[in-house]
């Protein structure tokens, strides 16, 4: 497979000198902000482990770095962690609601701040990039994946992040997109050219087992799957294949579902006959390492988005792993895994020979730590978003704000 990293077209940025540097962010310190994630630090989902990277990162590098959070009982009170400066806004925290209510007021507070530049996470938020533009601050906007192709939203759901991703294209002054799948999708669907910068890990050295002891976990011997259990991660077609495999395997899944979700029956139903593990969704990083580098086999279901930071965190911990076969998992894992079709029989053949050949399973974990090795090292993805975040910095002073119209529609005021 080609070396994704160096794909000519993602070092020219269409509002910026194509000589903008890299590493530029020592020459000046810059006001950078970030919204979109859950803040500073968490360890919810992907946005929130790559903010615990890059904003104490910019710290290092000089700069001055405000993360906005989505915490509304700590909202107005700006508290420094780890030097980061971090902002809690209010808005409804509810699974349809939170994004948009607390990118709107994230984004007013913004405006009202000033910044160099801003990092904004997540296409949803694209409704509020007018309020960035009026307040003359440049954007980068993470575009993160197919939202509305998602089946845990409903049809009004969908449409609310289409219209986000329309309006992220329009407004947003450089778009990245994580995987080249995903710049592509854009440049098809929208047409736009995202910077392609992939999500990163970390190669993790030998870990202890300790921490198996109190699931009475034995290395080598389960089967891990690590999933918000939600229809696109294909938990079901796993549990599926499990109820195929010639010998019976102890199962861990870590992932919380939707109370009453049908999913939470299939685990139920599949205990009966089976040594099962449902550990819910885990916090603790250092648990989930060990989980990663001491399972017999990792399944990586999901089916939708960008490159998927789970399946790089298994990878990087060691973890003998299998992927659905989509272009997303296929880009990251080129040859370093097997890829299975949507068939319980055809997975549940590759999990009985991974798990009855310990070979096979070394082979698997060097080759994932060699993949994130070369391609997805964290410095690496920093030291790409700076130097766009920079470059913006750069021309915020000759930017003007575009199409009057938008302030006569009341989408740059929000009072």
């Amino acid at each position: 497979m080609t070396e994704l990293r160096d794909a000519p077209s993602s070092r020219t940025p269409a509002l910026i000198p194509a000589q903008a540097g890299r590493r530029g962010g020592r020459g000046a310190r810059r006001r950078f902000a970030i919204l979109g994630s859950r803040g500073y630090p968490s360890t919810y989902g992907g946005f929130e482990t790559f903010v615990r990277r890059f904003a104490p990162y910019l710290v290092a590098q000089g700069h001055d770095v405000t993360v906005y959070g989505r915490d509304a009982a700590r909202a107005d009170v700006p508290e420094m962690i780890d030097g980061v400066r971090v902002v809690h806004t209010r808005g409804v925290e509810s699974r349809s609601a939170s994004t948009l209510s607390f990118g709107r007021s994230s984004a007013r507070h913004a405006a009202r701040t000033g910044y160099d530049a801003a990092l904004v996470l997540n296409c949803a938020m694209g409704y509020w990039l007018p309020t960035l533009r009026a307040a003359g601050i440049p954007t980068l906007l993470n575009t993160d994946g197919i939202e509305w192709e998602r089946d845990k939203w409903s049809a009004l759901g969908k449409r609310v992040f289409r219209t986000g991703a329309q309006l992220s294209a329009r407004w947003a002054d450089r778009l990245v997109a994580d995987s080249a799948a995903i710049k592509t999708y854009w440049q098809q669907h929208f047409d736009v050219d995202p910077v392609f910068i992939p999500y990163g890990a970390d190669v993790l050295p030998d870990l202890p087992h300790d921490r198996l002891d109190d699931f009475r976990l034995t290395p080598g011997s389960y089967v891990l799957v690590v999933a918000r259990l939600v229809p696109e991660n294909s938990v079901d077609l796993t549990l599926a294949a499990l109820r195929r495999t010639r010998t019976r395997h102890t199962v861990v899944v870590v992932g919380s579902a939707v109370p009453g979700d049908p999913i939470e029956a299939q685990l139920r139903e599949l205990g009966h006959g089976l040594d099962v593990r449902w550990l819910g969704h885990v916090a603790d990083q250092g648990l989930l390492e060990q989980l990663w580098q001491h399972c017999g086999v990792y399944v990586h279901g999901h089916s939708v988005g960008g490159t998927n930071p789970g399946l790089l965190q298994a990878l990087g911990a060691g973890s003998p792993t299998l992927a659905l076969d989509t272009p997303f998992n296929r880009e990251v894992l080129a040859d370093a895994a097997p890829t299975y079709r949507r068939d319980p029989a055809e997975l549940a053949e590759h999990i009985d020979r991974v798990l009855g050949d310990p070979a096979r399973r070394a082979e698997l974990s060097a080759r994932g730590r060699d993949v994130v090795r070369r391609r997805y090292h964290w410095d690496d993805v920093c030291e790409d978003y700076l130097a766009e975040l920079d470059a913006l910095a750069r021309v915020r002073s000759a930017r003007t704000v575009r199409s009057p119209a938008w302030a006569a529609s009341g989408l740059t005021s929000f009072a």
